[in-house]
């Protein structure tokens, strides 16, 4: 049964996994728990702060392990080394253009409940969140119809 996870990080952390063609992701030392309990199969949805909106989702396809050569730099947190990685493919990658604003899915979401309408940005403070099924469902669903919507304006103007 496979989990499902929002992954937070800056806008230079998620360029690296998406320079690496979304091949392999890193997870920061402060999560190693959770990122040991990552398995193939999961689903991840990527939440680039800065910009509070969401930009791709994959499924990953290794297991977690640790590695210390230098992939991802932080420029909040030189020193990170976002030592746990696993190997992913890309299911949907929005080009910057078509990223989903996050805060109007506090009020769709389930799991962002707990945290006050006003303060919503709470919700996504740290780097790793396990989610419901449902609600990564309706990211994905609204990702893939933003990618759509593209490519059906492209093919009308084309």
């Amino acid at each position: 049964m496979p989990r499902y996870w929002i992954v937070v990080g800056g806008l230079e952390i998620f360029g690296k996994t998406r320079e690496m063609g979304f091949t392999r992701h890193g997870f920061k030392s402060t999560r190693r728990n959770m990122a040991n309990s990552i398995q193939p199969g999961d689903r991840l949805a990527f939440y680039v702060t800065g910009k509070k909106q969401f930009a791709a989702t994959a499924t990953v396809t290794s297991p977690v392990v640790e590695e210390r050569t230098r992939i991802w730099q932080s420029d909040k947190k030189p020193d990170e080394l976002y030592p746990y990685r696993a190997g992913i493919k890309p299911a949907v990658v929005l080009e910057e253009s078509r990223w989903l604003d996050a805060e109007p899915y506090h009020d769709r979401f389930t799991w962002t409940q707990k945290w006050p309408r006003a303060n919503w940005t709470l919700a996504y403070q740290g780097n790793l969140h396990e989610v419901p099924e449902a609600d990564f469902a309706l990211l994905e669903g609204d990702m893939t119809r933003a990618s759509e919507e593209k490519t059906i304006a492209a093919v009308k103007a084309g």
